[in-house]
């Protein structure tokens, strides 16, 4: 008998996936329910099972290729079976497109006065103006100057006798403040009050090198790129937050991680045990909206969220309505560790009726998730 091995398809957005690595190799035996390959999809790495028996006669899609959902990828038949039209017929996985490389920022030209002056702050000597010239004062010495450029003039250490016009303006302190001086120092009166001390000089070399990169996105955050706002959007979200009383929880906890032998019980299992029993009772929830109909389960499947470097992924957690606690846990665990190493199976990447997301430990009080297509 030949059995097609296929890409296959484990959420509603993914369209296409990756080999990642062939488990069996060609003319290895099989057994329906082996492991024969690794992918890459939208959500993470799963792992292939085989559907039926016989010899990996043919591995159309090497390690590294990347073909659309439903293509075929292998072929697994009897070594009696011809399989040449098949395998013949299969098409050529696309090329993958390599990303453009990041284009290196030009290097900051450096300006003129980083050349010509010192690292260390001064103050520039600046030259006397001839009475003729000079700011022109009213009562005794008092400058004729707009209050917007005595404020100026402070804060860019201009000296407003210094500066030519009748009236002084903002216009006219900024002129004198990028004037260029010379090395004649100033002529002051005795009691003149000092100058405002100059602004210090901040040098900052010239830098170089690439301003930025870009990074193409993984399969994984594409999809979550793709998704996040379609599920925020189209779904109805409303917020209700109570505070419960877990006292009798945390003790039965402490109980229950006492005992020896048995897995280590956390607050997430306590409160995805609750969430199945809660479905049950209200079965409205546990729905899903399937076109024109509304599809009540009668099962609660709990989706677990896990936090990897590359996004975020909710493996499935079956029947929790039915199994104890400590079962709960010690596959919770389970699944977990392996979504981190990548080691999931395909049936346990979809099918949940709801799903839990806990940041508690990270000292979060409260937060408001975003629904899981198609879940309520």
């Amino acid at each position: 008998m030949i059995t097609k091995v296929i890409m296959p398809k484990l959420s509603d957005a993914m369209e296409t996936g990756k080999v990642i690595k062939w488990i069996k190799k060609e003319g290895d035996s099989v057994k329906g329910g082996d492991v024969i390959a690794e992918v890459e999809t939208d959500k993470a790495n799963v792992e292939i099972e085989a559907f039926g028996s016989g010899v990996l006669r043919k591995i159309v899609v090497g390690e590294g290729g990347q073909v659309p959902v439903g293509n075929l990828i292998g072929v697994i038949a009897e070594p009696s079976d011809d399989i040449s039209n098949l395998a013949a017929s299969a098409p050529s996985p696309p090329a993958a497109a390599a990303p453009a490389p990041a284009k290196a920022a030009p290097a900051l030209p450096a300006m003129e006065s980083y050349k010509s002056e010192p690292a260390t702050t001064s103050v520039v000597p600046m030259s006397p103006v001839p009475a003729a010239t000079a700011g022109a004062s009213a009562g005794g010495g008092r400058v004729k100057a707009s209050p917007l450029a005595r404020k100026v003039a402070a804060q860019s250490g201009v000296d407003l006798r210094l500066v030519q016009g009748s009236g002084i303006v903002r216009r006219d302190v900024e002129a004198a403040g990028t004037a260029p001086a010379t090395a004649q120092p100033v002529v002051r009166p005795a009691a003149a009050a000092p100058a405002a001390a100059a602004r210090p000089a901040f040098v900052i070399p010239p830098r170089t090198g690439a301003e930025f990169e870009d990074q193409p996105l993984s399969p994984m955050r594409a999809v979550i790129a793709k998704r996040m706002p379609l599920s925020k959007g189209p779904i109805p979200h409303f917020y209700v937050t109570s505070e419960v009383a877990m006292d009798r929880a945390w003790a039965l906890r402490a109980d229950l991680n006492a005992l020896e032998g048995q897995p280590k019980v956390s607050v997430t299992d306590l409160i995805i045990k609750a969430c199945a029993l809660a479905l049950l009772k209200n079965p409205g929830v546990n729905a899903q909206l399937q076109g024109q109909a509304i599809r009540v389960f009668h099962r609660a499947h709990i989706g677990i969220a896990v936090a990897l470097d590359e996004g975020l992924i909710t493996p499935v957690l079956r029947d929790c309505d039915a199994k104890p606690l400590s079962q709960i846990a010690f596959e919770a665990r389970d699944l977990a560790e392996r979504a981190r190493g990548g080691k999931l199976r395909a049936q346990e990447m979809s099918g949940a009726t709801f799903s839990v997301s806990n940041l508690g430990m990270f000292d979060v009080e409260e937060f408001s998730a975003i629904i899981n297509p198609p879940e309520g």
